[in-house]
């Protein structure tokens, strides 16, 4: 608990909600995983992302992470804060800071359903995601567009399709969720079903 106080201390003062623009957050990918770990709890493994200035290729900071599932073609986009958290800069501490909710698991009309609601509600500042169930292989989830048009671009239209997957029911014991930001930075986080278990 201190660590996680400590933390989050260290987070707070890189926020500067004076300067007068989008905050950004300026930390360690060790300050970072520290501060997950202590909010996931027990038995969640985590993946640190790394961001490189200025490097134009996909920065991949965890022996897990598959990038051969990862689109071709990814640019870095621009980290320029838009207020809307549209990018990378803007979404990662949030990301990061919630990461026991990336996934959801719901047993629902005989069927395994997992959800990727957060993810996707977050979406504008992410290029890629990929889940894996069990020890299965990692796959890519496309994510639907963003909605720049609206106030809030990451709305979820009806359109958009379902935040969810559906698997046989009990077949889900283990989720494994690969993110890539929109700044080509990584993050990966493994999760039992007990820990992520919905009514």
């Amino acid at each position: 608990m201190i660590d996680f106080f400590f933390a989050m201390i260290a987070i707070s003062a890189a926020l500067d909600p004076d300067a007068g623009q989008t905050p950004t957050l300026q930390t360690t990918p060790e300050l970072v995983q520290t501060a997950s770990a202590v909010l996931i709890g027990e038995g969640v493994s985590i993946g640190a992302a790394t961001l490189i200035e200025g490097a134009p290729t996909l920065q991949v900071s965890n022996a897990d992470f598959d990038p051969s599932v990862v689109p071709q073609g990814l640019t870095a986009e621009p980290q320029e804060g838009t207020g809307k958290f549209t990018t990378a800069t803007e979404i990662k501490p949030i990301l990061t800071a919630t990461k026991g909710n990336w996934v959801a698991l719901r047993d629902y009309g005989g069927n395994d359903l997992v959800y990727v609601s957060h993810l996707w509600a977050w979406r504008c500042g992410l290029s890629a995601m990929a889940l894996a169930i069990n020890d299965g292989p990692m796959q890519n989830m496309p994510l639907p567009d963003c909605h720049p048009e609206y106030a809030s671009p990451n709305v979820i239209l009806e359109g958009d399709g379902f935040p969810y997957m559906t698997y046989a029911q009990g077949s889900v014991q283990r989720i494994t969720v690969q993110i890539v930001y929109d700044d080509l930075s990584t993050d990966i986080a493994s999760f039992e079903a007990s820990q992520i278990r919905i009514p």
